[in-house]
């Protein structure tokens, strides 16, 4: 059954992403053109996740927004619309110890070309929001802002938004206490009480500098040269 998507609130109204870039390429013969964002990068439990989608040229999809801008129900009800008018779309991840072994930024390079992999179609040109190319191969382009601004790039942060919560949901009850559902693994006040009086659990990235100040709990701490994230207050 289609979930109803509610009316958009007034404040996001005007901020529809559009596809200028996209049309670009296409009047170019790029032909697979592929919106790839990333979701997960700050948090401090789960896994980090990256989405590739390749928009259809002659039939839209009214509502997509950056998925920040949507409240979760929203992104709840626009999952199955954006999946189903995609001509294709794909969502890779690197767990939480891939994320502790290769560092950041090697995870998520991982994690974006599982997706690219998972897509069934060769990219001819990638478009990325942000302006750091973890995908490489000379054929992206960095786009500042572009969850907000490029369709291909909304739709794959809705659809690795909302996978990647999913996710989170559904390991919730595996780790009482953490809140996981409510806070996605992200920190927030349950889940800073939760580490400082329980300490990690597997789903945690072990190599980040919280780890050092919260109790030992017979979770392996995991050690790079340089540790990882921010300490919490």
């Amino acid at each position: 059954m289609t979930t109803t998507v509610p009316k958009l609130r007034q404040a996001i109204k005007r901020s529809a992403p559009g596809l200028t870039v996209e049309r670009e390429l296409w009047t170019d013969e790029f032909t697979v053109v592929v919106g790839v964002d990333e979701v997960g990068r700050g948090a401090w439990a789960g896994p980090l996740s990256v989405g590739a989608a390749v928009v259809p040229k002659n039939r839209r999809v009214y509502k997509v927004r950056d998925s920040k801008m949507l409240t979760e129900d929203e992104r709840e009800a626009l999952f199955e619309r954006v999946a189903d008018w995609v001509d294709a779309w794909a969502i890779g991840h690197a767990s939480p110890l891939e994320c502790d072994e290769l560092g950041m930024s090697a995870a998520q390079k991982l994690a974006a070309r599982r997706a690219l992999d998972g897509l069934g179609v060769q990219p001819d040109h990638v478009l990325l929001d942000g302006n750091w190319d973890f995908v490489g191969g000379g054929n992206t382009r960095r786009i500042v802002r572009g969850d907000a601004t490029c369709l291909s790039i909304s739709a794959a942060s809705i659809l690795a938004k909302v996978t990647r919560d999913r996710i989170m949901r559904a390991s919730a009850p595996h780790f009482p206490g953490f809140n996981l559902a409510g806070n996605k693994g992200y920190p927030g006040p349950r889940h800073k009480a939760a580490l400082a009086a329980m300490g990690p659990t597997t789903i945690h990235r072990r190599s980040w500098a919280f780890m050092d100040h919260i109790p030992w709990t017979g979770v392996k701490r995991f050690h790079r040269p340089e540790a990882q994230g921010k300490l919490f207050d």
